[in-house]
């Protein structure tokens, strides 16, 4: 992953610890050199029982305040997991709140470095009671301005809450954990026998429940990351990314597009490469990497702006959707509309997954989050063909009425089902009957293709806006994008859609 380049010298700097909080220093690491300014410092609970009042120190173990980040305004807490534990008090609460609307005031980022045992139990209902406000706080925030967690150590019960609730989670490989009840009481409750890994691991919460975005090595990387995160994002949802244009935002060919994407629509390869060609080199930041990896999302540049990027992966269940696949990129598409970034959407479909299994975990559920986060957004939307697009999969990453523009590569097939499958169903009786079977076979499906399944039959239907040669497809997609950056676009009147949650 590219770094921005004035991080390097900020990370490696060693920083005083401030008497307050261990975590100053990586407060002071992820801004620039000298910018924070902590608010709040000499902030102390007020909790007497259990022998707290003889535990206080300055800022009760929770530095919260401003700072900068390239020069960029944001809002930033972090946890102290030395004193009491980290445990969250009723004034961390309160900290945390005065921030968050410090945020929602002036339309900054708001970025938490988490470790906490949870919420203080001296305090009982004060802290539980106080607790809730940060909780709807951070939900009025969520589409305004990007909240971006960094789970630095373990995280439990009510402090998981907070983490779960903003736009990005990076977690640290084998040192961060994010749960709701601990070993103990699992083993109590239920006789299991298990590791904090096993029920919130990095690895567990990236390859498994999507919970992390992100997966590093280190805190420092978790810094670094969180640095080159935000370039991408906007201060808030008023706002657009901030373009750069350099020598790799310039206008290309991409001529290798059809080496690397195979004529046999069973063939797989990897979708990754077909992005590197198209957006601006080296710019791709792929989001939930090891989690459903038939599907990819991500965040890139085309042409110097800012793109969020979903495309089916061949090379992982054949790109199918399933339940997974389908609740992952539906989060993506809902997260681009909520900050104005167009998105871009790669189809090579073959449907949906099928199998007893995907089926009675409710897929039709997740396949209509997807549909519904795609007709929802506002944003510009353009997707392109690769390959193959069939089934329901197809009106569902690339549908009509939601997309502004749709594209095909000449080779492309689109359909209700594949040339092969849909003969076997509607001429398998003709095909049976033959006297030469396979070749009777072979006929139908060329028939088939070219009648329905192709995409110049698309094309000539006005279904999609035209074939585009591999070579001229970025270019294409950089002037489609153009014309739609200042898309006016409108929905009726209503509180709010009812997503199929």
């Amino acid at each position: 992953m590219p770094e921005l380049s004035d991080t390097t010298g900020i990370i490696n700097q060693q920083k005083e610890v401030s008497p307050a909080n261990p975590n100053y220093t990586l407060i002071e690491n992820l801004l620039d050199p000298g910018s924070f300014s902590e608010l709040d410092a000499l902030a102390e609970h007020d909790c007497i029982l259990f022998n707290a009042d003889q535990k206080k120190i300055p800022g009760d173990g929770i530095s919260t305040g401003y700072g900068f980040i390239n020069g960029r305004p944001v809002v930033v807490y972090g946890h102290d997991n030395q004193f009491m534990g980290g445990s969250s008090s009723r004034i961390h609460a309160v900290k945390i709140c005065k921030v968050i609307d410090l945020a929602l005031r002036t339309g900054v980022p708001i970025i938490a470095l988490n470790q906490s045992s949870g919420l203080r139990i001296h305090e009982g209902v004060d802290a539980n009671s106080q607790f809730s406000y940060v909780f709807y706080k951070t939900v009025q925030a969520s589409g305004v301005v990007p909240q971006i967690s960094l789970i630095l150590g373990d995280c439990i019960g009510g402090a998981a809450y907070t983490p779960a609730l903003t736009d990005f989670i990076i977690m640290i490989d084998k040192q961060s954990t994010l749960f709701l009840t601990g070993p103990a009481v699992i083993k109590q409750a239920t006789g299991e026998n298990v590791s904090k890994e096993d029920i919130g691991g990095g690895l567990m919460h990236a390859s498994q429940t999507g919970l992390a975005h992100f997966l590093v090595d280190s805190a420092l990387e978790a810094i670094s990351l969180t640095r080159h995160l935000l370039s991408y994002l906007p201060q808030n949802n008023t706002e657009t990314p901030i373009v750069i244009s350099d020598s790799t935002a310039r206008q290309r060919e991409t001529p290798r597009i059809e080496e690397i994407v195979p004529h046999d629509k069973s063939l797989p390869f990897d979708v990754k490469e077909v992005i590197a060609e198209i957006v601006d080199k080296e710019t791709f930041l792929e989001i939930q990497q090891l989690y459903a990896r038939n599907i990819i999302t991500g965040l890139a540049r085309l042409g110097g702006h800012v793109i969020g990027i979903v495309a089916n992966q061949p090379n992982w269940l054949a790109g199918c959707l399933d339940i997974d696949a389908s609740e992952k990129a539906a989060r993506f598409v809902r997260l681009c509309d909520a900050f104005g970034i167009p998105l871009l959407t790669l189809v090579d479909v073959p449907g949906y997954l099928p199998g007893k299994q995907q089926e009675q975990g409710n897929i039709i559920g997740a396949g209509s989050k997807l549909m519904h986060a795609y007709c929802e957004a506002s944003i510009p939307k353009v997707a392109v063909i690769l390959r193959k697009a069939y089934g329901g999969a197809y009106p569902t990453l690339a549908n009509r009425g939601a997309t502004d523009f749709i594209y095909a590569l000449p080779d492309a097939e689109i359909s209700v089902m594949g040339p092969e499958g849909a003969v076997n169903i509607i001429f398998r009786k003709i095909v049976a009957a033959a006297q030469e079977p396979e070749k009777q076979r072979e006929l139908l499906i060329t028939e088939y293709r070219q009648a329905h399944a192709s995409a110049a039959y698309s094309a000539k239907k006005t279904y999609i806006e035209g074939l585009i040669p591999a070579s001229h497809l970025r270019n294409r997609l950089i002037s489609s994008f153009k014309i739609l950056r200042d898309k006016i676009s409108g929905h009726p009147a209503r509180r709010h859609s009812n997503i199929q949650l």
